[in-house]
């Protein structure tokens, strides 16, 4: 009698989209509740994708970061994506904690940095904290970059890995899941993703971590980001179209009078979804030469669930209320795409 059952045959056979979605099940549960919300947090951080932000600092609360835990995740992505970026996610968790506050949540403060960090030569202090996370002797100054800017390798070693990493408000481990996250989520930094997948490895993280950390940019940065850390790792790609993938186009008329007022919603409303929305890959407006009031909408959309989620955003809702006066005419028109395979390729001329 065989050992499989019947039944898990038909469904391993027929069903690989179950499949696949109990494989980043599994894949999800390598990650704890809080070693999630650090990734997302730090991704979003990264992404600047501070609507979103909010939503997953309160979820990172109530997984039981303390606050000084997550305003150390905060501290230090500075490093990674800037000043802007971390002091608007930092401005945000202040707000978040507040409202927490006043809605009779009180969050575990947690233990703050400690500021009595000033060993006699900082520089050499972080460079051990580097050659426990690398595993390799580091020398003094860095080779290459370290030769060349002299100083850009002793802010690496004295600020970075010092004041920074050698803060115990978070371990190691920790700091690579919100540094392997944050650079996921950033373009044009791979091979710093690449030193830091091997560090993140050397403080314990897994590979089934690894692909759990990628999963996680997929769902909430976008699956190109997501695919960066899978490649590095050796995982199955996501394919970035998928099958049920929405290409429209959008014929509208609109009242004359109101053309400007129109376009100037228009315009807000598109580059907010192409900005926070990672199904949406591009709404790209324009309007005929000889008559500007008829506009065209080139819209595409990762598939049917993007644009579902789309409709509920705020900005589009913003778009729909205000502009219902102005247009006098709707035609939405879903078109077939002929090339799928160079889909893919379709906006990078114009970086």
């Amino acid at each position: 009698m065989s050992r499989y059952n019947p039944l898990f045959l038909l469904i391993f056979i027929f069903c690989p989209t179950a499949m696949k979605a109990q494989v980043k099940t599994d894949q999800s549960r390598a990650l704890s509740p809080q070693q999630q919300s650090i990734s997302i947090i730090s991704a979003l951080t990264a992404a600047g994708d501070i609507e979103n932000l909010s939503t997953q600092l309160n979820a990172g609360l109530d997984a039981g970061l303390t606050i000084e835990e997550t305003k150390e995740i905060l501290v230090q992505l500075y490093a990674y994506c800037g000043f802007p970026r971390s002091l608007n996610a930092i401005t945000t968790l202040m707000n978040v904690v507040e409202k927490r506050k006043a809605s009779g949540i009180n969050d575990k403060q947690g233990k703050s940095a400690n500021p009595n960090n000033n060993p006699s030569d900082k520089y050499d202090q972080g460079r051990k904290v580097l050659e426990i996370l690398t595993k390799t002797p580091q020398t003094k100054p860095a080779p290459g970059f370290g030769e060349f800017a002299p100083r850009i390798d002793a802010f690496l070693k004295e600020h970075l890995f010092a004041d920074i990493f050698e803060s115990d408000v978070l371990s190691f481990q920790q700091r690579e899941i919100v540094t392997i996250s944050a650079l996921t989520a950033m373009q044009g930094v791979v091979s710093q993703l690449q030193a830091h997948v091997k560090m993140g490895m050397n403080t314990g993280i897994t590979e089934n971590q690894l692909a759990a950390i990628a999963d996680l940019i997929e769902k909430h940065v976008s699956k190109t980001q997501a695919n960066t850390l899978r490649t590095i790792v050796s995982k199955p790609l996501t394919p970035v179209i998928e099958k049920d993938m929405m290409v429209r186009i959008s014929e509208i008329e609109i009242v004359p009078e109101f053309l400007a007022e129109y376009n100037a919603i228009l315009k807000e409303e598109s580059s907010a979804s192409v900005e926070k929305e990672p199904g949406v890959i591009a709404i790209f407006p324009m309007s005929a030469k000889e008559q500007p009031n008829q506009i065209r909408i080139v819209e595409i959309y990762a598939d049917s669930a993007a644009y579902q989620s789309h409709l509920k955003t705020p900005h589009f809702q913003h778009y729909k209320t205000n502009t219902l006066k102005m247009v006098k005419s709707l035609k939405l028109v879903d078109m077939h795409s002929l090339d799928p395979e160079t889909m893919s390729e379709i906006f990078k001329k114009l970086k």
